[in-house]
């Protein structure tokens, strides 16, 4: 898939030292660009299909970093509240609800069917239809979220925009994210898959098979599973301690929607509630 962003982007970011603040010619080429983001015609990273892989579009990610030096600071208000601030909040939300207290920059794109509870998403995420972002969670910047998905409360997905080459937090498709989870450092939310409350999942987080003990791809939820935290014991020069671990504790098939109150008692079961 190429890069929907214009060339002009890469031409300005290797004299991005000279630039200014509302430089006459370059600013509209960066506006343009966040102006994709923004409607859902460009994206900061996405799944290549034939490989199963994370692509990051490195073009979409300077027009981000561009902009903090190009737009200038601004302040603006809404009744009581004040913002001083170099990026503007987004300002167009078709078929989006927009719950007061939620918070949107301009450059993230949230697709019809969206619910924004009082929330944070930061420029260039990416929310897909029919997503509930909940009470407090935070979708970080470049953040990939996939469709039908459940950010409960609390849920923190870490942003990235450096280094170059540093792949995004994705929650695929139909994934579920329990309260007060952190998934941070390019870690990957499969399709399907449910996290437990309080979960850290990391791009290094080792994970692993409660049924059969095997080791997983770190750094993943598997698609149309049930995980949870857990701790497993490493012996270290000063002694023995438990290190946090992702455990899957439940398969679904593919397709599979799990009963809230039987997915409540898995958790709790494990230690855990939704």
């Amino acid at each position: 898939m190429p890069s929907e962003i214009p060339e002009a982007v890469d031409e300005l970011w290797e004299r991005r030292a000279d630039l200014t603040a509302s430089d006459p010619a370059a600013l509209p080429v960066v506006v343009a660009a966040l102006d994709l983001l923004d409607c859902g015609a460009a994206a900061v990273a996405w799944v290549e299909p034939d490989t199963d892989q994370v692509v990051v579009d490195e073009r979409a990610r300077r027009a981000i970093l561009l902009s903090f030096r190009l737009f200038p600071m601004r302040e603006s208000a809404v009744g009581p509240f004040r913002q001083h601030d170099r990026m503007p909040l987004k300002s167009a939300f078709p078929g989006v609800r927009l719950v007061p207290g939620a918070i949107a920059r301009y450059g993230c794109h949230l697709a019809a069917g969206v619910v924004l509870m009082p929330s944070f998403v930061n420029i260039g995420a990416r929310v897909g239809a029919g997503t509930l972002v909940d009470t407090w969670a935070t979708v970080g910047s470049c953040a990939q979220v996939g469709a039908n998905v459940h950010l409960s409360g609390g849920v923190g997905l870490g942003g990235v925009l450096e280094p170059a080459g540093a792949v995004p937090v994705v929650v695929e498709d139909d994934a579920f994210v329990g309260s007060r989870s952190i998934v941070v450092e390019g870690a990957r939310v499969r399709q399907g898959a449910k996290l437990g409350a309080g979960v850290l999942l990391t791009g290094t987080s080792r994970v692993f098979d409660a049924e059969t003990g095997a080791e997983l791809p770190r750094g993943e939820a598997p698609a149309w599973s049930v995980c949870v935290n857990a701790t497993r014991i490493r012996a270290f020069p000063g002694g023995d301690f438990g290190v946090p671990c992702l455990l899957v504790i439940n398969r679904l098939a593919p397709g599979e929607r799990h009963d809230k109150l039987l997915l409540d008692s898995l958790f709790r079961e494990h230690g855990s509630a939704a």
